[in-house]
């Protein structure tokens, strides 16, 4: 509130001193002009301001009193030598004879403090100049051409929001806040280092490619820190990185809210530190971190601070060690440490910034009057000295400032056509009293140069240069001394994917640990797992679930399952597909294997009755049964034991179609047979005339009669084969974790139309039987008849539904249940009594036993 108000009375008296009515005998400045820290002069003037003071003490507002004029301390030597380096340049430049050769360009510097209430006043000083009295008008131009500064991002707008009315041209070393590229709101502004918003994206990528999902932030509360962390919360989210705590901390908040903030840092999970600071915030909250003993963490930093020599010190080192961060390049400057190490107080000696220098330098004082220092006597030499300002060997914001007066010179050189006069040995330049400031914006534009480092040096349409960092990481040399090594970089001009590189250099990790720290809210979910959000936490956050049954994850941290083809399923980890077991009723599983020897012993069984009816073919009571009709019954049966036979084992197509129509045609056959039989037995004992029974029981007819019974259901089986026959099929839909491999009916028309006709014959079979049942006790094949159809119909009655409703493979065993169970029915009922009377009762087959029943008569 106080940097505002006191910013709009410095705007109001600016504008009231330009804007003072034209019959003013004088315009005259309102209060005290603002003299440089620095300056020389020349006809052109670049102004500069740097926060070459870190601490500012701002006076009391009590809107009755004029203010009283703030003071700044605490030396910056880094910033000092930014000033310094800006100096240099324009020297350089003034002694060259291709750039600018006959202007020679000045330079006042001013103190921004770092602080925006300094930063208006600093504007200020560069736009007025140092005159009390302007003349009759107040149109004067401003006395800088551009401005180089500042270094912090809210000083910058602070100075733009005065100097863009003027559209003075001001090109920033070290402000890097993403707002500053909106060419509309900002449309003289320029900056050599690039926007935060690519920074940003980059520190996000850098969490993804470490794998850093859970990490905690820390931020200037200021444009720099807010708007930068604003961008990486953003970019973060879309690389699946979570924010665990978002502070932020000033350089003048209270001890206490500093060392709240460390706690919130202390106590949080996240193992890794994103701190988008500046410098004197750094600083601040280095002071409290060693204070409670924060170690362990692995710090990530902005370019602000990332390469700052003065925090690489064996003090900071526990806490800072393994840092990783992003900044620009770095590069030499000819000639700009011995520059550097010529200045003396000595080279102006009422310049009191100098003094201060030297004094904060060498540890003593201009002034015998203080007790307890040495007295400086300027012969002091800074050669000796490795501090901020001499350390040159991280040339990288230096070299910012360095760039940015060459690219006002640029302009200016470009402006004043110099070199186009055609005159090859007076390189001049055609110089203009009256241009204005937007002539400089407009050349600044426009320039493209190459200084002799091979650097190149442009600006896009928002005013920014390209976008391109390099990672670092504090390590330690043998010597023990900490060194910012190169492990990649992040250019943004390339496609995405392609934007950031390593370049397979070991890191050092947070407190010298051998292995990467691992930052993550949740431990990663193996394959065979997916990643479930816990309700009312971040994403990253989550449980792991065991995928279902069919569905699987191959890779960690998989967010959800995926569903394997139709035929595969998961396996026991569920982490691939394999295919799916394939099922039918074989010969080498217990059940096909008992249902076979079932199947066997049927057949044997059936041969062994057809044996005695044959050794005992001569006897009557064979002879009585229609021998003929008997061993053709008899065979139709083993063939009926045997068809079972063709329903075990891997379905094919041959199988499918010979399974159902052997079952068929062999049930017809001994339907047939048995029909036949009993159509004789009736007409036999129910026959009144002798003759007629003889003709109707031929032989001939009952065989005739055998084969008309039977081939119906062999046409129906040659249409069901024709039109529509039965087909292996794979069966996913009943079990899904198994392939029922099965024989489809291909027509379920077919199927049913030849198991009706059997269950038709079996009918016929039953009701004559029955009508016959009360014949002569010693010769009632009727009533054997009767109670094996009984069997028959019920053992086909009950195995429809058991036959719909069975499983896989348990559908295949309940058909042959149901044609083995009648089978044996047919056996054991219809021939069982017969070979018992054969085999242990010879004394019952006689002419006169099988005759007994006119003898009843």
């Amino acid at each position: 509130m106080c940097d505002c108000v006191y910013a709009m009375l410095l705007f109001v008296l600016f504008v009231g001193a330009f804007g003072a009515e034209e019959d003013t005998a004088l315009c005259e400045m309102l209060g005290s002009p603002e003299f440089p820290l620095l300056s020389g002069e020349g006809d052109i003037t670049i102004g500069g301001a740097f926060s070459i003071h870190s601490q500012i003490s701002e006076p009391p507002l009590s809107f009755t009193d004029a203010p009283e004029p703030f003071t700044c301390s605490r030396l910056n030597l880094r910033e000092f030598r930014f000033a310094q380096t800006m100096i240099f340049a324009i020297k350089e430049i003034n002694n060259s004879s291709s750039l600018l050769p006959n202007i020679s360009i000045g330079y006042k510097v001013f103190d921004s403090c770092g602080s925006t209430l300094a930063s208006t006043r600093a504007v200020m000083g560069l736009m007025n100049g140092q005159e009390r009295f302007l003349g009759k008008t107040c149109s004067i131009q401003s006395s800088v051409h551009a401005i180089i500064g500042a270094s912090e991002s809210s000083s910058t707008i602070v100075m733009l929001q005065s100097s863009g009315i003027f559209q003075i041209p001001v090109i920033s070393h070290f402000a890097t806040c993403a707002c500053l590229s909106n060419i509309k709101e900002y449309p003289s502004f320029f900056r050599i280092i690039p926007s935060d918003y690519y920074q940003s994206r980059a520190l996000a990528k850098l969490m993804k490619h470490f794998g850093w999902t859970w990490v905690g932030t820390v931020r200037s509360d200021n444009d720099y820190g807010n708007n930068g962390m604003a961008t990486f919360i953003t970019a973060a989210r879309q690389e699946g990185v979570c924010i665990e705590y978002s502070e932020a901390i000033s350089r003048t908040d209270p001890s206490g809210q500093v060392a709240k903030v460390v706690r919130v840092i202390q106590s949080g999970s996240a193992r890794v530190l994103v701190a988008f600071l500046a410098q004197g915030e750094m600083d601040v909250l280095l002071e409290e971190a060693l204070k409670q003993n924060l170690t362990g963490l692995q710090w990530v930093g902005s370019e602000s601070w990332i390469t700052a020599g003065h925090l690489a010190t064996k003090r900071y080192s526990r806490v800072l060690t393994g840092s990783l961060g992003f900044t620009i390049r770095k590069t030499k400057i000819t000639g700009l440490r011995e520059f550097l190490l010529q200045i003396n107080p000595s080279q102006d000696p009422h310049n009191n910034l100098l003094r201060e220098f030297w004094q904060a330098t060498f540890g003593c004082s201009f002034q015998s009057s203080l007790h307890g220092q040495t007295l400086c006597s300027g012969s002091e030499r800074l050669l000796d000295i490795n501090n901020p300002f001499t350390d040159v060997s991280e040339l990288r914001i230096s070299n910012n400032v360095y760039k940015a007066v060459y690219a006002v010179a640029h302009a200016m050189h470009n402006m004043l056509k110099c070199g186009q006069s055609g005159d090859a040995v007076n390189q001049r330049c055609i110089w203009k009293d009256d241009f204005e400031p937007k002539q400089v914006v407009k050349h600044l534009q426009g320039v493209n140069f190459t200084l002799q480092s091979g650097e190149r040096v442009y600006f896009d349409g928002n005013g920014d240069p390209p976008a391109f960092y390099e990672l670092v990481n504090w390590q330690r040399n043998q010597a023990g001394d900490t060194v910012f090594v190169a492990l990649g970089s992040y250019d943004a001009s390339l496609p995405n994917g392609k934007q950031f590189t390593m370049n397979g250099i070991n890191t050092t990790w947070a407190a010298k640990s051998p292995k990467r720290p691992l930052s993550v809210c949740s431990e990663s979910c193996l394959p065979g797992f997916r990643q479930a959000v816990i309700k009312g936490k971040p994403i990253c956050c989550f449980s792991c679930i065991a995928c279902a049954a069919g569905e699987i994850s191959n890779s960690s941290n998989s967010a959800e399952c995926s569903r394997c083809p139709l035929e595969y399923w998961s396996n026991e980890d569920h982490s691939q597909c394999v295919p799916k077991v394939i099922e039918f009723l074989s010969y080498g599983e217990t059940l096909g294997a008992l249902l076979t020897a079932f199947s066997l012993f049927g057949a044997c069984l059936t041969l062994a009755v057809s044996w005695v009816f044959f050794r005992f073919r001569h006897t009557p009571l064979v002879k009585a049964n229609n021998s003929k009709l008997s061993f053709l019954l008899l065979f139709s049966l083993t063939l009926c034991f045997l068809c079972s036979l063709t329903f075990i084992g891997q379905p094919s197509e041959w199988s499918c179609m010979l399974r159902h129509t052997a079952f068929g045609i062999t049930f017809a056959l001994c339907m047939s047979c048995i029909l036949a039989k009993t159509i004789a037995v009736v007409i036999a004992f129910k026959a009144k005339r002798p003759a007629n029974t003889v003709t109707q029981c031929s032989a001939q007819l009952q065989r005739t009669s055998v084969l008309s019974y039977t081939l119906p259901q062999v046409l129906v089986c040659v249409l069901w084969l024709t039109l529509a026959p039965p087909f292996p099929y794979k069966n996913t839909a009943y079990v899904t974790e198994r392939i029922i491999l099965e024989c489809d009916l291909g027509s379920p028309i077919g199927f049913w139309a030849v198991l009706g006709y059997i269950g038709l014959l079996a009918v016929l079979c039953f009701i004559l039987a029955f009508l016959a049942r009360k014949l002569p006790d010693n010769f009632n094949e009727a009533k054997f008849i009767t109670f094996s159809m009984l069997i028959f119909c019920a053992v086909w009655i009950t195995f429809i539904p058991a036959y719909v409703s069975s499983p896989g493979k348990f559908t295949v065993a309940v058909e042959i249940f149901a044609i083995l169970c009648s089978s044996f029915g047919l056996l054991f009922c219809i021939f069982a009594p017969k070979c018992y009377i054969l085999m242990l009762k010879p004394e019952r087959n006689t002419k006169k036993h099988m005759m007994r029943r006119n003898q009843l008569k």
